[in-house]
């Protein structure tokens, strides 16, 4: 527990850390990985370059600085934080190095103006975040591994079958080598998985899009020009392949309630939306599924969901948009004026794609009257604002 110096101490000088921050986390991961290569895999190399890790630990940091002193609200702020920690088997023992790297980055930064108590208070706040985390962690992996079919750790799954979505969507099925069940887990959640490539581990987070059953997982992947280990699931990895599954986090899931709602997604966001779509279906809610691609053959997942406006007429709708050619409901973007013309009144709101097309359907909502509350997102890697740059 912080002493009241300390307390003071943190009150004081936050706002220079924080107009620092940025320039603290550069620097802490290249330091880090310096340090300790070993946990340099845990981090998807794509967002270091873009500087999307880095601000989102940033962001962690000024959100516990600003919230500790609201315990609940605190935890539910670090949600997401957990999720992504869970969903890459964070351990413990791996908090004290991030701690020893990120006090390392603070003094480096700000040099003298870091003396022996500032530096003391800092660490103590740390060490409390960490306690947290791991506290609601470890909360996280018991359930998970007392559920029928869950476990802890890695868990390895081989690959069933296969199925090519789009142009650049491949489905892959999983099942557990082991013979077991698969455990349960919620609509709209991803899974985190650990390759081995070139003899060096590999993890990464998938959504689950389909809804659970018991026996299997399905992943549905993108293949990036540059993305080392979505180009590993579908250059080399064949049915019968195995990989290592963690725990399926996330917290983009279904809020309780009868209201309908407006699931709208672009490109490969659509994996978690999916299933949200199967769940809601199947509570008996009216959903409007809005998907944006760039044309037909980057289109994923077309015949599944008219055979699911098939099984429930009435109470789904389909809305495409492409780019390009004249195979959708609409061409161009999506934008307020089509959000207008098919946003159910009183809907709850989902939204999945690329940062300039969550931007935009998130400002477009907001326009038309959605509240903050209603309108619920995820990003596919580290957490920003949606009007990040």
């Amino acid at each position: 527990m912080l002493t009241a110096e300390q307390e003071h101490l943190i009150d004081t000088t936050a706002p220079v850390v924080a107009d620092h921050l940025d320039a603290i986390t550069r620097r802490f991961y290249p330091l880090m990985f310096d340090r300790y290569p070993e946990v340099e895999p845990l981090f998807n190399d794509a967002h270091q370059q873009s500087g999307g890790q880095p601000r989102a630990l940033a962001g962690a940091v000024l959100a516990y600085v600003q919230l500790r002193t609201d315990p609940q609200k605190a935890r539910d702020t670090l949600a997401t934080v957990v999720s992504k920690h869970v969903s890459l088997d964070i351990r413990p023992e791996q908090y004290p190095i991030v701690g020893e790297c990120l006090m390392a980055a603070i003094g480096e930064v700000l040099g003298e103006a870091v003396t022996a108590e500032i530096a003391a208070a800092w660490s103590a706040l740390y060490e409390e975040l960490a306690g947290l985390l791991i506290e609601l962690e470890d909360h996280r992996y018991l359930e998970f591994a007392q559920r029928p079919g869950g476990w802890r750790g890695t868990r390895r799954f081989r690959i069933a079958a296969t199925r090519q979505e789009s142009t650049v969507i491949r489905s892959f099925v999983l099942v557990p080598e082991d013979g077991g069940a698969v455990a349960d887990h919620q609509p709209g959640q991803y899974i985190g998985v650990r390759l081995v490539i070139d003899g060096e581990p590999v993890y990464r987070h998938y959504s689950l899009s389909d809804v659970p059953n018991g026996t299997t997982y399905r992943l549905s992947i993108k293949r990036e020009p540059d993305g080392r280990a979505s180009r590993h699931f579908h250059d080399v990895l064949r049915v019968g392949d195995s990989v290592e599954l963690l725990p399926p986090a996330g917290d983009l899931t279904l809020a309780e309630g009868d209201e309908p709602l407006l699931l709208a997604s672009g490109g490969v966001g659509q994996t978690p939306m999916l299933p949200l779509a199967r769940h809601a279906l199947s509570r008996g809610r009216r959903v409007v599924y809005l998907h944006a691609a760039l044309d037909a053959e980057h289109h994923a997942f077309a015949d599944e969901v008219a055979a699911l406006v098939a099984e429930h007429p009435g109470r789904l709708q389909a809305v495409t948009v492409h780019e390009r050619g004249d195979d959708a409901d609409h061409s161009g973007r999506v934008d307020r004026e089509l959000l207008g013309r098919v946003l159910p009144e009183g809907a709850r709101c989902y939204f999945v794609g690329p940062q300039g097309f969550m931007s935009a359907v998130d400002l477009a909502l907001a326009d038309l009257g959605v509240p903050a509350e209603r309108r619920h997102y995820e990003h596919f890697g580290p957490s920003r604002p949606l009007d990040a740059a």
